[in-house]
């Protein structure tokens, strides 16, 4: 073997076999370039909609979420439109009656404004309806007309008052 051949003994390939060898080689590895890239590509999208479905399983779960709060707070909002409604039938409409008109025998009695009349509405601010069930109400003489009311909290007081805002005729 001549000298530059025996420097390049382990990089030349020895025989022409092993060219032709190496030669098949690379193109067998050119060949599976575009199937690599396609077994690629199809994980890739496997991946994709994988994610796809688990988003989709996420937003139904938020919306079905969502849902359940609107329902709930919806539910509260009656329940405590109700409650509301009741404590008025209870301690209120002996004197202002179940319309707000103050026309029973009571409110006739003692005076009772009619909350239907859009001017007796405007004349009563919500700070002087909240004070006037907070702490009742007195005349000149200092007879009371009206008792507090006891046991209420002032959300539950403000809500009496927004109640009695609805017996007005527009």
């Amino acid at each position: 073997m001549s000298k530059s051949r025996e420097a390049l003994n382990g990089w030349f390939p020895k025989n022409v076999e092993g060219i032709r060898e190496d030669s098949q080689a690379l193109t067998s590895a050119q060949r599976t370039v575009p199937e690599r890239r396609a077994r690629e590509q199809k994980v890739r999208e496997a991946v994709h909609l994988r994610k796809t479905v688990e988003r989709g399983c996420i937003m139904k779960r938020t919306w079905a979420l969502v849902g359940i709060v609107v329902a709930g707070v919806a539910s509260n909002g009656i329940a405590a439109e109700a409650k509301i409604k009741e404590l008025y039938e209870k301690e209120c409409a002996k004197c202002h009656g179940s319309d707000g008109k103050g026309d029973t025998k009571m409110g006739k009695k003692l005076g009772a404004k009619d909350y239907t009349d859009p001017k007796v509405q405007a004349q009563v601010t919500d700070e002087a309806a909240f004070k006037a069930i907070k702490e009742g109400l007195k005349d000149r003489d200092g007879k009371t007309l009206m008792k507090p009311l006891e046991g209420v909290s002032d959300e539950d007081i403000k809500a009496l008052v927004a109640y009695m805002r609805t017996f007005a005729k527009k």
